[in-house]
């Protein structure tokens, strides 16, 4: 991506210090104040979202705004977006992205209990960066006929085994993982990667990732 700086998610912890990351553009999973709640006083940029996301910051004063349509890919400058509908919460329905550029497509969802369609989401993808709300037990609580909350760690792993991802990301961390001692929680989750031929590393404050194609590894 050449001169653009895209920003996913902007949670209410980045209240008033927004234009520190000076973002040329923003993308949003889903409405909850912890990945838009940033944006309460508005945004310096053009913000994307699906249409059930702009309806849950309707009285948000977000003048430049954007409709992102799941499975319809977008591009951002260079980065193409294709949002996959995920299962998570009722009040704010979420997205997950397929975020491709220069051949390295990676899968991005920090909050989920299933992807609608895994395997579209996640097949060829070189990176998945998942819901770290849980290391082996999902949370889950069942409304209207459906599950809602988030899945664990492990099944994530899952999902990355049966569709060859090799490398992922544990992001939007839980207590289980944010209290626990950082070496232990570390080679815990290392430990299920390694059981199902995965690299896993949990996400922290300042890290960067390089990803390539596998076709030029």
């Amino acid at each position: 991506m050449v001169n653009d700086r895209v920003l996913v998610d902007c949670g209410a912890d980045w209240l008033g210090k927004l234009k520190t990351l000076h973002p040329h553009a923003i993308v949003l999973t889903h409405a909850h104040p912890d990945h838009a709640g940033g944006l309460k006083r508005g945004a310096p940029c053009r913000v994307y979202a699906t249409a059930q996301t702009w309806n849950g910051l309707r009285r948000y004063p977000i003048s430049d705004r954007e409709m992102i349509v799941p499975r319809w890919p977008l591009k951002i400058g260079d980065i193409e977006f294709e949002a996959f509908a995920v299962e998570h919460s009722l009040s704010a329905p979420a997205v997950g992205y397929r975020i491709t550029a220069d051949g390295v497509a990676v899968f991005y969802v920090p909050d989920l209990v299933s992807i609608h369609e895994c395997h579209e989401a996640l097949s060829g993808i070189q990176l998945y960066v998942g819901d770290g709300a849980s290391i082996v037990r999902p949370i889950l609580r069942h409304r209207a006929g459906v599950f809602i909350g988030h899945a664990s760690v492990r099944d994530q792993l899952d999902w990355c085994r049966d569709e060859g991802v090799s490398q992922v990301i544990v992001t939007h961390c839980g207590s289980q993982i944010v209290k626990a001692d950082a070496r232990t929680v570390a080679a815990r989750v290392r430990k299920l990667g390694q059981e199902r031929g995965i690299e896993v590393l949990i996400a922290h404050d300042g890290m960067k990732r390089t990803v390539r194609s596998t076709e030029h590894a």
